[in-house]
């Protein structure tokens, strides 16, 4: 069975996740700003720490109970995720840092801090976003959240090229709309193709088997074309 780290467990896919993976024996390591949710649930072999993914020292603690606990990972999978949804003219700076801050940088912090105990033979997963893909079809307000999503595609594939010899690998997944609590805050009303559960279970499907066959892949994962 796999030790997972999952971030943006409080709500939606990151919940669901959680679920998905004790449900087939997997030891999870839940990290939210509000782990309430997952301790309410009552697994056994899921611990759920109060994380904030900007501050660098969140990710530290965060290695330290791994190594403490487990000595290892298997998998890490970026979740956590900020969405701005504001016409571009009316965004400031600190609308694209803070939600850099959570989607870019704070995967970085957190895969560095992570890197000694993560199995080399295992794999980060990083949930990415259709809107970060290019070519594909973009909407307006999202220049922040597309933005960042790409860039985390792209620090996706650098870090599996960099570590490429040694493990773990790196692979990338853009989802496409998804029903979440995020989704519906963004684009109240609209109603998404896949629920948080469907796209729960092939996360962590792909979290568990696809560095078997992938690294340093971005593959997409929606209905819609393009």
């Amino acid at each position: 069975m796999a030790k997972v780290v999952v971030t943006g467990t409080s709500r939606g896919i990151g919940y669901e996740l959680v679920q998905w993976l004790a449900a087939g024996g997997h030891s999870v390591l839940a990290l939210s700003r509000n782990p309430g949710p997952v301790e309410a649930l009552g697994l056994e072999q899921v611990t759920s720490l109060t994380f904030d993914i900007t501050d660098p020292g969140a990710s530290v603690q965060a290695a330290a109970w791994v190594q403490a606990n487990w000595g290892k990972a298997g998998v890490l999978v970026h979740n956590a995720g900020s969405l701005v949804n504001k016409p571009f003219r009316e965004t400031r700076v600190d609308d694209f840092e803070a939600v850099y801050r959570v989607n870019v940088f704070g995967v970085a912090t957190l895969t560095r801090a992570l890197l000694p105990v993560l199995d080399p033979a295992g794999h980060v997963l990083a949930v990415s976003s259709m809107g970060g893909i290019q070519g594909s079809a973009k909407f307006p307000g999202l220049a922040a959240y597309s933005s960042s999503k790409g860039a985390v595609i792209t620090l996706t594939e650098l870090l599996a090229e960099e570590y490429k010899e040694t493990g773990p690998a790196f692979n990338a997944l853009a989802l496409g709309a998804v029903q979440t609590e995020m989704l519906e805050e963004a684009f109240p009303g609209y109603q998404a193709p896949v629920t948080a559960p469907e796209m729960a279970a092939y996360i962590g499907q792909f979290a568990l088997t696809g560095h078997a066959l992938y690294n340093g892949k971005v593959l997409q994962v929606s209905r819609s074309t393009p």
